[in-house]
């Protein structure tokens, strides 16, 4: 029953410290679920990373600056979207209801938007606000589909009835709210018509509904006909019985297996849950096929990352910034930046994450966390707790057992296989 929790306690946070894992073990895995999912109180580790206050974005009040007036505005963004990554490292870090900052990292990733062509840090957080105050999953998709980053991102504001944009109406059908198979393209451009005329209102960080660039028509998706908006149009796509089970099929990806399809039964279970993304991973935590995928899941980057900070008690506010920077660098060649995902489909998962071409540099990256530390004598038990790995197989221990400085000790046991994959 322990491995359980343990399993548990890695699958929905980003890693358990051991006296995490401990206190846990005691309570048992169902009281364990109920708590990592309906967390009492407020949470006091989250207190001292306070959100960001970063101020206006420098081109909100100056749309077209001159030449040296834009390098100064970029220079500001890249501070401001410095300060952004380290909080919401820190964050994450820091966290006791670490159930609740891994759902915002899915989030992050299911509705995947990135700084590089945002640009803005201010819209960016503006999104993060709304991923982690949004009621339910329905209270999200309607504020999304005019979250101001994530309609820039898919060109949104390009969007008018005399050119309609179907980028955004395609990805809401395809990978926010249904899956493939379940629109038609006809579909996809009536939900476009639907969309138009948002403009970008970067002062107000906001985007804003201009009546003569929007299509009022009538519009036929999905079998239904109104003169559909974009409010209208995510109510709809709610409405579809493939939404419900859309959604669990992506979170039994991200938080159970990224190889084995989701058993019709606990997708069940999961879809009576929706919209509440919390009471939907609770059906999923105490359901047997959960606890069937362990040892099947490779931890991202980001996930391996803070975890390791937590275990080792390192915070990246306190981390000097000539060093944070070469982490999130690092992070960047591993294939994950926070705020950065690679395209709309948001990060791969499973094995990808275990190329040889990443070794050096996770062990790299292992080395630099390990160098903030002042370990005292060590022994391949001490790391095992300290990490929270269930046990070294003979392979690992009888490389471990040989080597005698506790930094190096540390440092293989984060980039060991029982650490990478949970």
């Amino acid at each position: 029953m322990s491995g359980d929790v343990a399993l548990l306690l890695r699958r929905a946070g980003f890693g358990p410290t051991s006296a995490e894992l401990g206190a846990a073990a005691k309570a048992g895995y169902a009281d364990t679920a109920l708590t990592l999912t309906a967390p009492p109180g407020p949470d006091i580790g989250a207190t001292s990373a306070s959100m960001p206050r970063l101020g206006p974005d420098p081109y909100a009040a100056d749309p077209n600056p001159t030449p040296a007036r834009r390098a100064a505005a970029d220079k500001v963004r890249e501070e401001q979207a410095e300060q952004l990554t380290r909080w919401w490292l820190d964050r994450m870090t820091v966290a006791n209801h670490q159930a609740v900052e891994k759902l915002i990292f899915f989030w992050h990733g299911h509705w995947a938007t990135s700084i590089r062509k945002v640009k803005s840090p201010q819209l960016m957080l503006a999104q993060h606000r709304t991923l982690r105050s949004a009621r339910d999953f329905g209270d999200m998709a309607r504020r999304m589909v005019v979250d101001p980053a994530l309609v820039y991102w898919l060109d949104g504001q390009l969007n008018t009835r005399q050119a309609p944009n179907e980028n955004l109406a395609r990805e809401l059908c395809e990978l926010f709210l249904l899956g493939i198979g379940h629109y038609t393209e006809a579909d996809v451009k009536a939900a476009g018509r639907a969309l138009t005329g948002w403009r970008l209102d970067l002062r107000a960080e906001r985007m804003v509904l201009d009546p003569d660039a929007h299509d009022p028509g009538r519009k036929t998706i999905l079998g239904a006909e109104s003169d559909f908006t974009a409010r209208s149009l995510v109510d709809l796509l709610l409405r579809q019985p493939a939404c419900a089970e859309f959604i669990a099929t992506r979170l039994w990806f991200r938080y159970a297996s990224s190889t084995e399809p989701i058993p019709p039964a606990t997708r069940a279970r999961m879809v009576a849950a929706f919209p509440a993304p919390m009471s939907m991973l609770r059906a999923l935590f105490t359901d047997d096929a959960f606890r069937a995928t362990a040892g099947t899941m490779v931890k991202q980057p980001i996930e391996w990352m803070v975890g390791a900070m937590r275990q080792l008690e390192l915070r990246p506010a306190n981390i000097p910034r000539a060093m944070l920077i070469q982490l999130c660098d690092g992070l960047g060649g591993l294939g994950q930046r926070p705020f950065a995902p690679p395209s709309v489909g948001g990060w791969p998962a499973g094995a990808t994450w275990l190329v040889s071409s990443s070794a050096r540099l996770k062990l790299s990256l292992a080395g630099k966390l390990v160098s903030l530390l002042e370990p005292g004598r060590l022994t391949p038990e001490d790391v095992a707790a300290m990490l929270c790995v269930d046990r070294w197989t003979n392979r690992t221990y009888a490389v471990l057992r040989e080597v005698g400085n506790p930094r190096m000790l540390l440092t293989l046991g984060l980039v060991s296989p029982e650490y990478a994959v949970t």
